[in-house]
């Protein structure tokens, strides 16, 4: 998968070595001598890692992460010429991930370019992992991890059974899941005719607990002679 890498520096020499070591390791690379031309690029271009010099003649690099940061989480590195605490503090405060000070080797900045990239991942990753474990909408929340439900930012006590089973309409919601299709996934067993009172009986527990009914649910839907379905 390409990886996108903004440089953003005046100093025309500095900007073009970043670019030969960068594009040496796969980065695809766009670079500006203007913070001007830059801002067109970030909303145009899907971005992976900004590299930014603090001190622009038409916007500094401060402004430039900061208007990243209104909409954008990929990491930002600054650059700067100056080595004083203070310019540290504002980019790290603005949203920068890390601070090189020039004059730098060039090497250097590359291991920190990959090593903000790593980080970004897997936090990518885990945020990933744990949209997939947690089902929001209507006031409920379902987290799998911790089998928890809250429903109106209130817990409700549910069984592993009943927590199965409203996880699986969840997961199907929209979609009309039959009594055969519920104790299959729940309960891992064959259907048998009498599986279907079964479901239909911890289908009415979860009502209960949930105060949903059978007459106006607002949650799980009888769709008589087929099944159960979570509306959108």
């Amino acid at each position: 998968m390409d990886t996108n890498i903004l440089i953003v520096d005046d100093e025309k020499e500095i900007a073009d070595l970043l670019e030969v070591y960068l594009k040496s390791e796969g980065f695809n690379i766009y670079k500006f001598y203007s913070a001007k031309e830059a801002l067109d690029c970030i909303n145009t271009i899907k971005l992976d890692l900004a590299i930014l010099d603090v001190m622009m003649p038409d916007i500094d690099g401060f402004t430039i992460c900061q208007k990243i940061r209104e909409n954008y989480n990929f990491p930002i590195i600054m650059l700067t010429a100056k080595d004083q605490e203070i310019d540290k503090i504002n980019g790290l405060t603005l949203g920068a991930d890390d601070y090189i000070t020039k004059p730098f080797r060039p090497l250097e900045l590359v291991a920190r370019v990959k090593a903000q990239l790593r980080r970004f991942k897997k936090y990518n990753q885990q945020e990933q992992e744990r949209e997939e474990n947690v089902i929001e909408f209507s006031g409920l929340i379902l987290n799998q991890d911790t089998h928890e439900c809250t429903l109106n930012e209130k817990l409700v006590s549910l069984t592993p059974i009943e927590f199965s089973i409203l996880w699986f309409l969840c997961i199907n919601k929209g979609k009309v899941v039959s009594s055969e299709e519920l104790f299959n996934e729940v309960w891992g067993d064959k259907y048998f005719t009498n599986s279907s009172n079964t479901v239909m009986v911890h289908i009415r527990h979860l009502r209960e607990k949930m105060n949903d009914s059978v007459e106006h649910p607002k949650y799980i839907k009888t769709v008589w002679g087929v099944g159960y379905k979570i509306e959108k």
